[in-house]
């Protein structure tokens, strides 16, 4: 019952934190309470990229004339979609179980509570409680979605996003509030395969209110091309659920104007709120601020041999963010010298159609952090790729400093942008500039070139535009 770590949650922080630790000869438990990989893996970023993928295929098949191919009429089968996407979440969740047996980690089920003396106190779904002890204790309990006041979610009319990907039948009509990643994805699927969608955000910026401003007014332009209502600048004021639909009042924050929308159901996507009720936080006096987590840059609590990663942190409520902190910080228990995590160039990637990925800087971030800036934009109407493909919606943005040339942000909008992100990721972390860019020769034709033809852009230098 004693090991050299015990992690709480089993999601991207916790797992990877968990075989590092493994990989750097320690003792590991896991201790989770449904399944292994943690929402992301079972009901996030992997089951939602599975019906992204049927909406896409759908919408292929809806176009076959444009490729010159026929085919008969198509019809998406909402059952077989979502059997589909469960099925890869099985899969993978038995594959983290895989590699949990490679390393010999301990697999705990139950809930998990901290205790004082470095033990956690687990109990199991028979209301049977056991105690483990360990030198270091990772709080990697994640998040779950927000809920706003006057949304109470229900499970049945007023749903997050996990019941969005496991309904028994397809809605007719779906209002979704909030715009941001979530939001827009399911906006997508949902309108794709037939639902009737309107997105409600309380921002003025629309869609992806914290993206830059020229990829949230293209991005809504194409939303509302396809048939999908995008409600900016607007309050949600109340839910009736009485009868056999929804009625939702909404109200302009512009000019107060009030409307009714009437729908099957509602989809709250307002955000994530962390897990940290009952965990015993209060008990052993951790810091928390507004329900987060505080740590320093190597994850490490106000407590000796507590630490905490992952959706529980105020940071970026991204896989990718967890697992980065979750090695971070078992490297540094380990006696490593990592680095700390650079939060300003990390990767934000939405998966709707088409796509959208940022790193850095926004245009205005950047000003308003005192760069005199450089910007080049390339739109993919001018990739031969992109015409090849049909995929000619969308743009590269990217922004430089003037005096020195250094990568402060891009902003992508198009068919497969969230794989051209991380060419970006990179050049920033390697300190490129921007004439290494526009010098580095990108292959034809490619998406990828749109890169360094935006780079050329904002040098005066581009030659297909």
């Amino acid at each position: 019952m004693n090991f050299d770590l015990i992690v709480i949650g089993s999601g991207p922080g916790g797992y990877v934190a968990a075989i590092r630790a493994a990989q750097l000869g320690m003792k590991v438990a896991v201790v989770e309470r449904e399944s292994l990989g943690g929402i992301c893996l079972n009901w996030g970023c992997i089951p939602t990229k599975a019906l992204l993928k049927s909406a896409q295929v759908f919408e292929y098949i809806q176009h076959a004339s444009d490729y010159g191919i026929k085919v008969a009429e198509p019809q998406a089968d909402f059952d077989g979609i979502i059997k589909r996407s469960r099925g890869v979440a099985d899969g993978m969740s038995k594959g983290i179980n895989f590699l949990f047996r490679k390393n010999k980690i301990t697999v705990i089920n139950g809930n998990g509570r901290l205790l004082r003396g470095k033990k956690v106190e687990v109990t199991d779904d028979k209301g049977a409680k056991q105690e483990y002890t360990a030198e270091h204790i990772i709080i990697a309990t994640g998040g779950r979605a927000k809920e706003l006041p006057n949304l109470k979610i229900d499970g049945k009319k007023i749903i997050e996003y996990r019941k969005a990907m496991s309904l028994e039948q397809q809605p007719k009509s779906m209002v979704v509030v909030g715009a941001g990643a979530i939001g827009v994805e399911f906006a997508y699927f949902y309108h794709t395969i037939g639902t009737k969608v309107t997105v409600v955000e309380f921002l003025e910026q629309g869609l992806l209110p914290r993206e830059d401003p020229d990829i949230s007014k293209e991005l809504g332009k194409i939303y509302q091309k396809a048939g999908i209502e995008v409600m900016g600048n607007t309050s949600v004021e109340t839910v009736d659920t009485k009868g056999t639909g929804c009625k939702v009042t909404v109200k302009s924050r512009k000019d107060g104007a009030i409307k009714e929308i009437a729908c099957d159901v509602v989809l709250s996507a307002a955000g994530v709120t962390p897990n940290t009720e009952n965990i015993g936080l209060e008990e052993l006096g951790i810091k928390t601020d507004r329900g987060f987590i505080a740590v320093d840059d190597f994850y490490r609590t106000n407590v000796p041999g507590i630490y905490a990663i992952g959706d529980v942190l105020p940071t970026q409520a991204l896989a990718h963010v967890a697992s980065a902190e979750g090695i971070t910080c078992v490297e540094k228990i380990a006696g490593h010298s990592p680095e700390p995590i650079d939060y300003n160039n990390i990767p934000g990637c939405t998966y709707c159609s088409p796509e959208v990925a940022s790193v850095g800087y926004t245009e205005q971030a950047a000003k308003e952090a005192g760069y005199e800036v450089k910007v080049g934009k390339f739109p993919f109407s001018a990739s031969g790729k992109a015409s090849a493909s049909g995929a000619k919606a969308g743009f590269v943005k990217v922004i430089f400093d003037a005096k020195y040339g250094e990568f402060l942000g891009a902003h992508f909008l198009g068919s497969n942008v969230t794989e051209m992100i991380a060419e970006v990721v990179v050049a920033r972390k390697l300190e490129t500039t921007g004439h290494e860019i526009i010098k580095s020769v990108h292959p034809h034709p490619t998406m990828s070139e749109a890169i360094m033809e935006a780079a050329a852009a904002a040098y005066g230098e581009v030659i297909h535009l």
